[in-house]
């Protein structure tokens, strides 16, 4: 029996499209993954230390708490640290 050149051609073509669509996924996560961990900076959301008509940090989904109720904590969006009494337009209430 002989082999088709024309079927190992295209299995070479699948395997190599397959790795490159592996790649590029690879890639987009990265960099999504840096994205999240640089964070927005404070002016880009207007962020400030006091409320804005009652919505605070630590009332926001976005928050996590420091070591105490009264500790700056951080943001899953915004670069530094965050007062727990502070707001800025990524407000989003917690669920």
């Amino acid at each position: 029996m002989s082999e088709n050149p024309k079927f190992d051609g295209r299995r070479a073509l699948l395997k190599k499209a397959a790795g490159l669509s592996a790649a590029i996924a690879a890639a987009g996560m990265v960099a999504t993954q840096s994205a999240k961990a640089a964070g927005m900076a404070k002016s880009a959301v207007q962020y400030q230390d006091t409320p804005k008509d009652g919505h605070r940090c630590d009332g926001c989904a976005l928050y996590i708490p420091g070591a105490s109720a009264t500790a700056k904590g951080t943001c899953k969006a915004v670069a530094g640290s965050i007062d727990p009494a502070g707001w800025c337009t990524l407000w989003s209430p917690k669920s």
